[in-house]
């Protein structure tokens, strides 16, 4: 990746909608170099995928809890089953497996806390070799990005 490329993809992140005509005219380069350009990084899996981003709040998922995992044991076979279910959950956003007291960091959007109880009693604790889970609540969204800062 050169600087033009570091540039197309500043201008994509804030707005994934930009036509090819607009960027090249931001940019200084044809219509065909940008493209060009943006089919290699999106072949080279350097562009994953296209996005907009919901208002959870507006969208009525504005319960927003990080949720830490703790598995009973750590069999691989209990990390896959652990992770392939959770994953089918549309309440989780995100899931990470991390290091640390816990093993899973759980992203969870929900309606309000009494959702929230009923996705912990009806599916998360449903899920085998659960030693433990524990809450954090979003008071405030301070900042929410997934766009990666160039120097």
């Amino acid at each position: 990746m050169d600087q033009q490329d570091k540039r197309i993809l500043k201008f994509l992140q804030k707005d994934s909608k930009i036509t090819i005509k607009e960027l090249s005219m931001h940019l200084g380069l044809s219509g065909t170099a940008v493209y060009e350009r943006i089919r290699k990084m999106e072949r080279k899996g350097i562009i994953e995928a296209y996005s907009i981003r919901v208002n959870k709040e507006l969208a009525g998922f504005g319960f927003v809890v990080f949720c830490q995992i703790k598995l009973k044991e750590h069999k691989h076979e209990y990390l896959v089953k652990f992770e392939r279910e959770v994953i089918k959950f549309k309440e989780v956003l995100e899931c990470y497996n991390v290091s640390g007291d816990y093993d899973y960091l759980l992203k969870i959007a929900v309606k309000d806390m009494a959702a929230y109880h009923q996705f912990l009693n009806d599916k998360l604790t449903y899920l085998d070799h659960i030693g433990s889970a524990h809450s954090t609540f979003i008071i405030n969204e301070v900042k929410n990005t997934q766009a990666v800062e160039f120097e």
